[in-house]
């Protein structure tokens, strides 16, 4: 079978139902569980990578197994190799197979690659409820039967936080017709579980579109220095001009905004406000600053 054949399969949504309740009903009367290192979903998976996996290497070497075209092509299968990869549905370990020459370069299961992707998202959500390291590896040994190091999570962790910064320090619009900044409070772990505000400035683009410009940490008592500090930010990132920013409530931001964009109309009302008028066009919106 070849890979635009395996890619011409569609299963009907009636057909995946069908297959899934087999595999409860399965694992009900095996007595075994969907997930985890013995579970149904597990051996399935092993199935799964390993018919993939040998479809790769069909394709690298040009012939089917045992056929006689790939007599003397100077490559050959050689056998496989045991490994054991982290997946959403727990440890696997799939038998990869080899070739003689060296060449073959799995894509499904990468070379050195010991976490398929979805791990990741499981120890970053982690992350972000504010378990350490120490209680993310114990989270994977008690519910996956798999232990996974502490240094391996602060690396996904590590990776994942430099794309962050480099997204906040990403270049923006010129002109923003419209920017919104509001807080939200989240629970942060800092030596204890707090509450803390973050603000977000979320920006509207000439062309009716958000785009989220930032967003940055407080401590519930800011000021005008603290404003000034954040839209300064937002003008060195190339905003050259914001036409009315909308807040509600937050000590400071009014006086900050006209420092840095002396025409921009502070508004805390989105219903309704004497000096701006928002009419209607065929890109998205006009906002026009009353002379």
């Amino acid at each position: 079978m070849t890979q635009d054949s395996v890619s011409a399969v569609r299963l009907t949504e009636a057909q995946e139902d069908e297959i899934a309740r087999g595999l409860v009903a399965r694992a009900r009367s095996e007595g075994t569980e969907l997930v985890g290192p013995d579970g149904l979903l597990s051996g399935l998976t092993k199935r799964v990578l390993e018919a993939a996996l040998e479809e790769e290497l069909t394709d690298h070497l040009g012939y089917e197994p045992h056929d006689p075209a790939g007599h003397h092509s100077g490559n050959s299968r050689n056998g496989t190799r045991a490994k054991t990869v982290l997946t959403e549905v727990g440890p696997v370990q799939v038998d990869v197979p080899r070739d003689r020459a060296g060449t073959f370069e799995p894509v499904i299961v990468p070379k050195g690659k010991r976490r398929l992707e979805g791990v990741d998202r499981i120890v970053l959500s982690l992350t972000a409820r504010g378990l350490t390291t120490g209680e993310i590896s114990a989270h994977f040994a008690e519910v996956y039967g798999a232990s996974i190091a502490k240094d391996t999570i602060s690396r996904i962790s590590d990776r994942v936080l430099e794309e962050m910064t480099e997204w906040l320090h990403r270049p923006l619009d010129e002109v923003y017709p419209v920017v919104f900044i509001d807080a939200i409070v989240v629970k942060v772990r800092d030596g204890q579980v707090t509450n803390k505000p973050f603000y977000v400035a979320i920006g509207v683009t000439v062309h009716g579109e958000r785009d989220i410009l930032g967003i940055w940490a407080g401590d519930g008592g800011e000021g005008a220095k603290f404003w000034l500090n954040v839209l300064t930010e937002i003008k060195n990132r190339g905003v050259a001009d914001v036409l009315m920013l909308v807040c509600d409530g937050l000590k400071g931001l009014p006086d900050a905004v006209n420092t840095v964009w002396e025409n921009t109309v502070v508004q805390t009302c989105v219903i309704h406000y004497p000096d701006v008028l928002v009419m209607p066009s065929s890109a998205s919106f006009v906002l026009v600053r009353a002379a």
